[in-house]
């Protein structure tokens, strides 16, 4: 086969259209593999379980990568190499279940207190997803409800909690009335923001200061909206990916285990497909669950009060959510056609903003880090009463996906053990 440059176009009538990445454009010879690694693309998935794990049986004794398994662990022993777990990380100050807005932005405790008057920052998915996002249909997906995702002006960016209207979404395409109707949408949205945008413009002109502020937050919004159509206008006539799976029903409140595997099988299939890179997934556990034809409130165990029958309940209902994340893991690992597995290209962070939920506390977080491209180094462990700012976390994260920056949230530094 011959080698083609990297950089090469399809020329005509004065146009250059560049060409997606090759296989013939892969090099060859001396140092092949160093540089056809660095062309492949880094991905990102980040996980939220916002009812805690119960770290006694999560955290190991021992630091390092020679660790006796937990009872948690023994369920990923088999990924034991693929992935690093923290203790002695936090953001500091957070309290509470409102924690869980500043998971991924490390905003300063005191902006997340009360949910009326949230003053966040961009998270770590959308700062990826506005630097990487434009190679793929879809920047980022925001799976699963909850309050994950925040743009760069710290509005909650919206969270699809259905993963059947997430899979018609990503493989199924509209009829030609319906792409019709797309299109017809896109040109209006545009002509709409168009409008509003001069009108904002010129209001701000005859305002105060703080009017202003208020202003400039919309018009960054509608920039924002203005990218998505202009992704959105790009695809809409481009066939979806095709995949061997039937289309998802939905699934009644106490089959929490199998709309967790259903979330584990989109996203596999998500990245596997290219439809997207950056993704944040939110896996609602508030519901009652079906163990063995057994009923258990899954809130209810994990606001325990120490009581250790609840307690039991609980670590089986964690168990199985480890189980299935096991599973998947075991699905990224799988070979691809240029070398590299999904899970070697993506950065996977498996956490809650909770330590205890029976407690409401937030120091300790049951954190893992499992593949991208790490130097794993098997349990981390820093000072469980003077944390590890997670954020310091966050911005490795983001150099590991090729960012160059050294700040993120409330960062004091980087975390270079990995």
């Amino acid at each position: 086969m011959p080698s083609l440059p990297r950089r090469t176009f399809l020329r005509s009538a004065g146009v250059a259209i560049g060409l997606p990445l090759l296989d013939a454009m892969l090099p060859i010879g001396l140092g092949a593999e160093r540089k056809a690694e660095a062309l492949q693309p880094r991905r990102m998935l980040l996980i939220n379980r916002p009812l805690g794990l119960h770290t006694p049986f999560l955290f190991p004794e021992q630091a390092g990568r020679d660790y006796e398994p937990t009872r948690y662990l023994k369920h990923l022993e088999a990924h034991r190499r693929d992935f690093t777990v923290f203790s002695g990380v936090s953001h500091h100050g957070y309290t509470g279940h409102g924690s869980g807005a500043g998971l991924l932005t490390g905003v300063a405790a005191h902006h997340i207190r009360s949910t009326n008057e949230i003053r966040n920052t961009i998270s770590i998915d959308q700062e990826a997803a506005s630097r990487l996002g434009g190679e793929t249909r879809y920047a980022s997906l925001t799976l699963g409800g909850g309050d994950l995702s925040w743009n760069r002006k710290g509005v909650r960016v919206p969270s699809e909690p259905r993963n059947s209207a997430v899979f018609k979404q990503l493989f199924i395409d509209g009829t030609p009335e319906e792409t019709a109707r797309e299109v017809q949408r896109l040109e209006t949205g545009r002509s709409i923001l168009d409008g509003v945008r001069e009108q904002a413009k010129a209001l701000s002109n005859a305002v105060g200061a703080a009017d202003r502020a208020r202003l400039d937050l919309l018009l960054s919004s509608i920039r924002e909206a203005e990218q998505r159509l202009q992704q959105d206008e790009q695809w809409v006539h481009k066939p979806k990916p095709k995949v061997e799976v039937k289309p998802y029903a939905d699934l009644p409140a106490e089959k929490m285990l199998e709309r967790e595997q259903r979330w584990f099988e989109l996203v596999h299939l998500a990245l596997q497909t290219d439809v997207t890179r950056i993704i944040s997934l939110y896996l609602h556990s508030h519901s009652n669950v079906d163990l063995g034809g057994k009923l258990v409130g899954h809130h209810d165990m994990s606001h325990h009060g120490r009581d250790e029958l609840k307690i039991e309940q609980l670590a089986e209902i964690e168990e199985a959510e480890l189980k299935l994340f096991a599973d998947f893991l075991g699905r990224m690992k799988a070979p691809t056609d240029v070398g590299r597995s999904l899970l070697e290209q993506t950065s996977v962070f498996y956490a809650s903003n909770l330590s205890n939920a029976s407690a409401h506390t937030c120091d300790n977080l049951p954190i893992i880090l499992a593949g991208g491209g790490y130097k794993h180094a098997g349990h981390l462990a820093f000072d469980r009463k003077n944390n590890v700012p997670l954020s310091n976390l966050l911005v490795r994260m983001l150099q590991q996906v090729g960012i160059e920056t050294d700040r993120f949230g409330s960062s004091t530094g980087v975390m270079s053990e990995i």
